[in-house]
């Protein structure tokens, strides 16, 4: 497993990639949320009222910061994320 911090503004966040079978398990965490790779489930994150939004397609740390926000939780939604959104842009609401 990989961790990395990275700084986004004047704040931190957690970045996580772990392989499972063909893929990579990949999560950027924030204080106040996180961006997840598909492995993820978006319910799961609606049911805990999490703030999370689901990036497809990435296969490495950087690629994931290069991501959009593919869908999101209702509670990210609430925060004034939408999709589309580049997840740098992201990362400075969850930080």
């Amino acid at each position: 497993m990989t961790i990395k911090h990275i700084k986004i503004g004047k704040k931190m966040i957690e970045a996580l990639l772990m392989p499972l079978g063909a893929k990579n398990l990949i999560v950027l965490r924030g204080r106040r949320g996180y961006v997840m790779c598909g492995y993820l489930n978006l319910s799961a994150a609606n049911k805990f009222h999490d703030t999370a939004v689901k990036i497809t397609g990435v296969a490495t740390i950087n690629e994931a910061l290069a991501a959009k926000a593919h869908s999101l939780s209702s509670a990210a939604r609430k925060s004034g994320i939408y999709k589309g959104q580049p997840v740098r842009e992201v990362l400075k609401i969850i930080a």
